[in-house]
């Protein structure tokens, strides 16, 4: 029987779930703090059978049995040594964690900081409610499904340390767990070692906690006898969004002012190049102006102004909405869009290239990116053709740049008087530096991979004379084992772990594949900034987020971005930025998804440490970083996220984005609480005190 004890209690000691351990004198108070640990375990376990209630009985007999001559059982000298040498190799690793979220995730930690303060820490960034004595709770709703029929049940786990929610998962369905443990003692151990981290924005609004909490109610959860749900229904929720507010709200009353924009409607202007309801834009403009907005941005689109013949341009409709928008003393954000408009999540118009482009086009398709299947993709032209004159005996950069040249003749009293404060350069599709390798016209669903786009004729003679100067010809060909639009990297022989992309092949081709987007960027912004000498330029980067937790980063390498896991892709396009001069704008600013059916966990994404890895590369090279929603945004959960990454706490340099633009204008912001939470954002980008918090 004491042999059996010996061994269960060093078992014990094999499986704490890596929490500072008191030393040896404090045993009295171990022992009660793991009796009171297990006593709670015993409770929730309680469901798992009988097998499991008899292990946590015969431990807790063993815990209370007295040893001979009244005084309790003393460990063996070397088994306190043991205990004191796992303390210290626990306490290193803590160390180094510490380390490194402070390094690489700018976490606010203390120095002596230990394994609860860390859980803490990637609680709240997982959107989390963690209270000074450890009691745990989500700030919004879990994943749909959760707490419902058929659904799976979140439950509260307390221990003397910590409260962790765990989440009951089937058997061989946990994440780092062999298939083996189909024991439900097994399961349970596991489970308890686990933690459930939710995809949801740290950033909630007071409604969505009130109904997370009476969600938690009506699953069963016991609120007269649970020590942290005493009270009724309505008092719990007054709590929660007590706490809510407290915890999440910050104060940025004399933070740096960063201009805030608004995006013009994609029609504002019409096919025939005419201003578009110009009373309703007036009362819209005004209201902006009442609430201190800075400016609007505003796409001028290459199909509509040079849509007949070449170098036929009418910009009749922008110079009318130029005029309103100066009346109302705001300021203009103007986009040279090069790509057509519609067949993308967000369009609601359809504005295709130029009539004479299309008709090139049809004779030779190869003008516009395509696939390994020889689709085409009419979106935008080929960066195959800058220097191909093949446009009327011109070449694409000679087309953009007379374009922007006549754009600047035009409007040259707007540029004098500082009307127009900056020009974004559309370098791709959705006017975004990168290839269009996830066209939805094509067939594409999140999370797939996408496809490279290299197989125009003009692109491919290109890879032909890169793979000659190398001297390999036969690598002068796209991959053939790297899947199709909606392949997952572990699917295909090219992007999984340990695939060609890392191999010879595959770094050669990968290599001149993104050098093909950073010297055609190179090539149309030296350009602009000739045409608009004096005025800030601007280049647009997509988030491309999904599969960044895998080793080949697959839907970053088919859209242009060489960024594996050992590779840092971005450094390059801000350094080629910062040759010109030019802005980088990052469309995933937010990084939230909640309104979208989409799971981050499931296409192993990472907004948060792309968006980290893309403004700090900017960052380090003194790069001017402009940002804009990638989805529509009116509760203030969304707006508080936008600050944070407008305004990144306690950064030790003071790093700020240099403008904001919202997306967009739309009678829906004008409504109401909409309205109201739009104008708080605003005066909170400002840098102003907002002294009331309207729930």
């Amino acid at each position: 029987m004491a042999s059996e004890m010996q061994r269960y209690d060093t078992n014990e000691d094999d499986e704490e779930m890596g929490m500072d351990v008191k030393e040896e004198d404090d045993e009295d108070e171990d022992d009660e703090e793991k009796n009171a640990a297990m006593h709670a375990i015993a409770g929730f376990d309680g469901v798992h059978g009988s097998s499991s209630s008899s292990r946590f009985q015969h431990h807790q007999q063993y815990q209370e049995q007295p040893t001979p001559g009244g005084s309790r059982r003393c460990r063996p000298l070397e088994e306190k040594e043991r205990t004191k040498l796992r303390e210290r190799q626990r306490r290193a690793i803590t160390a180094k964690i510490l380390a490194g979220l402070r390094r690489h995730g700018n976490y606010n930690l203390r120095v002596r900081a230990d394994i609860n303060d860390v859980i803490s820490a990637l609680a709240r960034e997982a959107g989390w409610v963690v209270l000074p004595d450890g009691t745990t709770f989500p700030s919004r709703s879990q994943p749909q499904g959760t707490g419902s029929a058929g659904g799976t049940p979140t439950t509260m786990v307390t221990s003397s340390s910590s409260h962790i929610p765990t989440q009951h998962i089937p058997p061989g369905s946990l994440k780092g767990v062999p298939s083996g443990f189909q024991n439900t003692d097994d399961q349970s151990a596991c489970q308890m070692k686990s933690v459930l981290v939710p995809t949801s924005s740290p950033y909630d609004s007071s409604s969505t906690a009130r109904s997370q909490t009476s969600a938690m109610v009506a699953d069963g959860l016991d609120t007269q006898n649970d020590p942290f749900l005493v009270g009724s229904a309505d008092s719990i929720d007054k709590q929660v969004v007590d706490i809510h507010t407290k915890l999440q709200e910050r104060d940025f009353a004399g933070t740096p002012y960063i201009p805030v924009y608004v995006m013009l409607p994609l029609g504002v202007i019409n096919m025939k190049s005419e201003l578009v309801d110009a009373d309703g834009l007036v009362k819209q403009l005004r209201v902006l102006k009442s609430i201190n907005v800075d400016g609007v941005m505003v796409d001028c689109w290459w199909g509509i102004v040079e849509a007949n013949a070449p170098q036929d341009y009418n910009w009749n409709g922008y110079k009318r909405l130029f005029q309103v928008v100066r009346e109302h003393k705001l300021k203009i954000k103007v986009v040279m869009s090069f790509h057509e408009c519609g067949g993308n999540i967000g369009d609601d118009v359809c504005i295709p290239l130029p009539h004479w482009v299309s008709e090139i086009g049809r004779s030779n398709p190869d003008i516009y990116f395509t696939d390994r299947a020889g689709r085409r993709n009419p979106e935008c032209l080929s960066w195959g053709i800058d220097k191909e004159r093949v446009l009327r005996g011109r070449t694409a950069v000679e087309v953009y740049f007379d374009y922007m040249r006549s754009f600047r003749v035009e409007f040259d009293e707007f540029f004098e008087d500082g009307i127009i404060s900056m020009v974004e350069v559309g370098l791709g599709p959705c006017g975004e530096l990168r290839y269009p390798s996830n066209p939805v016209k094509h067939g594409w669903r999140y999370p797939g991979v996408g496809e490279f786009q290299c197989y125009d004729q003009y692109l491919l003679k290109k890879l032909r004379k890169a793979a000659e100067a190398r001297g390999h010809s036969f690598w002068a060909r796209g991959p053939d084992n790297a899947g199709s639009y909606n392949s997952r990297p572990q699917e295909t022989g090219f992007f999984c772990d340990g695939g060609d992309y890392d191999g010879y092949y595959g770094r050669f081709f990968l290599n001149w594949y993104s050098q093909v987007l950073i010297d055609h960027a190179d090539r149309v912004l030296s350009l602009a900034k000739l045409a608009f000498d004096g005025t800030c330029i601007a280049a647009k980067l997509s988030g491309i987020h999904w599969w960044y937790k895998t080793a080949s980063h697959a839907a970053e390498l088919t859209a242009g971005f060489y960024n594996p896991s050992n590779r840092d892709g971005y450094v390059v396009i801000a350094a080629m930025l910062k040759k010109h001069g030019a802005a980088l704008n990052f469309k995933c600013a937010e990084m939230r998804m909640l309104e979208e059916p989409v799971d981050f966990c499931d296409a192993l994404g990472d907004p948060e440490g792309l968006a980290w890895q893309v403004l700090n590369a900017a960052w380090d090279v003194s790069l001017p970083v402009c940002s804009e929603n990638a989805l529509l945004c009116h509760d203030r959960g969304g707006y508080n996220c936008l600050l944070e990454k407008a305004k990144p706490l306690n950064d030790p340099d003071g790093k700020h984005i240099f403008a904001f633009t919202y997306l967009r204008l739309s009678p829906l912001l004008m409504d109401g609480q909409n309205y109201m939470e739009f104008e708080r954002f605003v005066k909170r980008m400002h840098g102003e005190a907002v002294l009331e918090f309207p729930s």
